[in-house]
């Protein structure tokens, strides 16, 4: 039987912790108990975890051997900022895909309304990513960086930086992510309801950025994402 992954929220020594909430989870639904054992992440490894003590609001645990984990491709996910309630859907499963960070942009067509309260998110975006990853067996949550204007993403320095753009019709996504280009590191941007503006679309060009496409079909921004993610990460894995 798999054991259930949890990240730790405070690791010493051959000691770790879940605190508050992320505790609460343990000790309420999956009813942990002393002698327990699950995997425990701590940063860049995973270890089994036995469960040596269970208290309101702290589970702690003693550590034991390393076990394996897969690693990931490096999969930045440049993401617009678009309704609250399916952006939070397509962070969570694109953290399930394998992104390893995401950078909510301000784009020309985000709501003013979501703009202004982008920043107050960020807590819930973490939360959201921190337990899809534990959900899918990742050793650590992708970074979610707070939310920054278009003209400071175009310079995140990967080897390979896509954006995909409904306006391309020659260029394919599946196309662009090659050996040679990406070195196993991309940059993915995806943008909000209604696309970019050409005048956005002009500066990613300009920046270096290779505009691609999904295919005929207009998708909704959180499709975009995660099917983008979906397309990067098979590529990567196969290299």
């Amino acid at each position: 039987m798999t054991r259930r992954r949890f990240i730790a929220d405070e690791v010493s020594g051959d000691r770790a912790a879940l605190v508050g909430e992320h505790a609460g989870h343990l000790v309420r639904v999956l009813r942990a108990r002393v002698g327990q054992e699950f995997d425990i992440a701590t940063g860049d490894v995973v270890r089994r975890g036995r469960v040596a003590s269970v208290g309101d609001g702290r589970v702690e645990f003693e550590l034991g051997e390393e076990v394996s984990s897969v690693g990931l491709a490096e999969i930045t996910l440049v993401l617009a900022v678009f309704k609250f309630d399916r952006m939070e859907w397509a962070i969570e499963k694109c953290t399930e895909l394998g992104v390893s960070r995401i950078v909510p942009v301000i784009a020309r067509r985000t709501d003013s309304h979501l703009a202004a309260a982008s920043a107050k998110r960020v807590e819930r975006w973490r939360r959201i990513a921190r337990q899809a990853s534990e959900q899918s067996r990742r050793a650590a949550p992708p970074e979610i960086a707070v939310p920054i204007k278009l003209a400071e993403a175009l310079t995140l320095q990967v080897a390979l930086r896509i954006v995909l753009a409904e306006s391309e019709e020659r260029t394919l996504l599946r196309d662009v992510v090659r050996p040679d280009a990406s070195g196993g590191a991309v940059a993915l941007a995806v943008g909000p309801e209604g696309g970019w503006t050409d005048d956005e679309s002009q500066s990613f060009g300009q920046a270096g950025w290779i505009s691609a496409s999904l295919g005929n079909t207009i998708l909704r921004a959180e499709t975009a994402a995660m099917a983008a993610t979906a397309v990067v990460a098979s590529e990567l894995y196969s290299l």
